[in-house]
């Protein structure tokens, strides 16, 4: 079956969870019987976003071959259940249940786009099901229903606009694709670019998918005239018109960089090299990380993919989600119970793993440490890494800049005094 990717509501969704709505028990999943244990697959191989989302269904396989090679978990062979979401919003929606209610699988990997998770979410939430989302958004979530390896704007957002205020400048051109994403991370980065002395000059938003960027190029150049920073959260085929006729109207990286927090190295391949040398992108782990945990995932999925194929951060970050989750199941299984969806959610927590970025962990909050680095396309169309955290850095769910979020924090496992219930978000 071909896979599908997350959808979502129009640009104006950015409707913050932090529900744990759900029945008062988990149940135990159906996908673990017999000799197998079945989990989902739900990513776009149609569509805009099939140039992203097929790569991390490659590498979300590699990882579950790789576990089943070894012996599987406590037995059991992985099999795994594809879907396409097809860059279509209610087709992740459609699917996903249709992954938990038909197949019976006991955990679901997939998404890119918020639009996609948001969409999904409620589906999760009222099946009290598990997803593992492998892409850095924009937060402002928290649900006990979801595991984020992707990072939070804590992670990759924030600290690359710090990073271009001390080395690029303060006047900003805001430019992405119009969904929850771009459009969140945006308001983030004007309230921290207020806060820090920068200023945001423009800010302008595509439909996903769309390629009419000469008017945005011309207003680009009329507000900034001498150059400034271009901050870019165009998502899918978007970017390959963005990059040409940026280039093609003269503005290069020398005055007009451009940093990317949803290009890695797969669409710099498929945009091309020569339209995004000398640009940037913010992320946690790139093909160039010189470490042996990384070499020998890329020599892995070289090795089952091809010699041609490259690595980045949210196919890495689907690596981590099989992982993670897998240790998380051997836990609860040592304790009777691998199945049990509300056991394995707990026993997920303090995972820990040396991962082809570096060390990660699973905090109370469903998010991970990462390691935050930002790359600048070189010749042969990796990242020379130009700046990296010396340590992993703990993940904000609820931002600290956005005035409506500051002071809230999320863990799943404290519990409220007067309610008895766990919040997903609450006064630090």
């Amino acid at each position: 079956m071909l896979l599908k990717a997350c959808a979502s509501t129009p640009s104006g969704d950015t409707a913050a969870s932090s529900s744990g709505a759900s029945p008062a028990a988990a149940p135990a999943a159906a996908g673990g019987g017999g000799n197998t244990i079945k989990v989902g697959i739900l990513h776009s191989l149609s569509g805009t976003m099939a140039i992203s989302e097929k790569s991390v269904v490659d590498s979300t396989q590699l990882a579950i071959e790789e576990i089943n090679k070894a012996g599987g978990i406590l037995g059991k062979q992985i099999e795994p259940v594809l879907e396409d979401g097809a860059s279509d919003w209610p087709t992740f929606a459609e699917k996903a249940k249709k992954l938990i209610e038909q197949d019976q699988v006991v955990v679901i990997f997939g998404c890119w786009t918020s639009a996609s998770r948001k969409a999904v979410l409620p589906v999760f939430e009222e099946k009290n099901h598990m997803l593992y989302y492998p892409v850095q958004y924009e937060g402002q979530e928290c649900s006990k229903n979801i595991f984020y390896t992707g990072a939070a704007p804590n992670q990759q957002i924030e600290p690359s606009v710090d990073w271009l205020l001390e080395n690029k400048g303060k006047d900003f051109y805001l430019i992405g694709s119009d969904y929850v994403f771009p459009r969140t991370a945006n308001t983030i980065i004007k309230a921290q670019l207020e806060a820090k002395g920068g200023k945001t000059v423009g800010e302008d938003y595509l439909p996903l998918g769309g390629t009419e960027v000469a008017p945005i190029i011309a207003k680009i150049r009329s507000l900034l005239p001498n150059g400034g920073v271009i901050y870019n959260t165009l998502n899918g085929d978007s970017n390959v018109a963005f990059f040409k006729q940026m280039q093609g109207a003269g503005l290069g990286p020398d005055k007009y960089p451009v940093m990317s927090v949803s290009i890695a190295e797969e669409e710099v391949k498929a945009i091309g090299t020569e339209f995004l040398k000398g640009h940037f992108a913010a992320w946690n782990y790139f093909m160039t990380v010189d470490s042996p945990a990384n070499k020998k995932y890329v020599e892995a999925f070289k090795a089952k993919f091809g010699n041609d194929r490259v690595t980045n951060d949210p196919m890495e970050a689907a690596y981590i989600s099989v992982n993670i989750w897998k240790q998380a199941v051997e836990k609860a299984g040592a304790e009777g119970s691998p199945t049990d969806l509300e056991k394995v959610r707990t026993a997920a927590y303090g995972q820990a793993m040396d991962a082809p970025e570096g060390p990660v962990k699973m905090n109370n909050n469903h998010h991970i440490s990462k390691t935050v680095r930002i790359g600048e396309v070189r010749d042969d169309g990796l990242f020379e890494i130009v700046y990296s955290t010396p340590a992993p850095v703990d993940p904000i769910p609820w931002n600290q800049f956005v005035a409506e979020t500051k002071g809230f924090a999320c863990d799943w496992t404290k519990t409220d005094v007067k309610s008895g219930e766990t919040p997903g978000k609450f006064k630090i």
